[in-house]
């Protein structure tokens, strides 16, 4: 549960003086040759805080997008897309404060039900990553890498690595919780 631990640390960071932005992401699970799979992208180089990064479809929240859940819709479908009708919500996962961008971003759950087609938003992503579900729930991908980024210099993060890809940030704590509850499940 170091992700949970690793969460409370970032939400007591004070919140008062700042109006952070808000953001939403999609985790989709959807088949793949009758595979579970689920669906990150790597962001396009650029001079956002969070370019080149690993992460999930989303972005941020438009005044036209009346919850944060039509924001994980319509950015998955502007990003890599996939229509948001064959996007079926199950439910919100844990909010996290990133502080490096001032975003509080709100991850969705997800799933579709059939094979999906990607079409990714070129300026937006740099490719499409597809792992298989069975992936995340092995424990041997979560290690612990130690990076600097811009407000913290060599410290130990925790990761996943799926073959080359490395998750690690606000990604790998969305990944950890529903890691968690997949594991959960099993046992009840």
């Amino acid at each position: 549960m170091a992700a949970v631990k690793r969460l409370d640390e970032m939400q007591r960071i004070a919140l008062e003086n700042r109006a952070p932005k808000e953001a939403s992401v999609m985790m989709l699970i959807y088949p793949k040759n009758d595979i579970p799979h689920f669906v990150l992208i790597e962001r396009t180089e650029s001079t956002g805080k969070h370019s080149g990064q690993i992460a999930f479809p989303g972005g941020r929240k438009e005044k036209t997008d009346h919850d944060n859940s039509v924001t994980a819709l319509r950015e998955t479908e502007e990003e890599i897309g996939i229509n948001r009708n064959d996007q079926h919500l199950i439910m919100p996962l844990t909010s996290i404060y990133i502080p490096p961008s001032n975003y509080m971003v709100y991850p969705y759950l997800a799933f579709a039900k059939a094979e999906l087609k990607f079409t990714p938003q070129i300026s937006e992503v740099k490719s499409v990553i597809e792992i298989k579900l069975s992936e995340l729930l092995d424990h041997s991908n979560e290690k612990r890498t130690t990076l600097s980024t811009s407000y913290m210099k060599e410290v130990s993060v925790p990761c996943f690595y799926f073959g080359e890809v490395m998750v690690w940030g606000a990604t790998a704590m969305m990944l950890q919780e529903i890691k968690d509850a997949f594991i959960a499940a099993e046992f009840e």
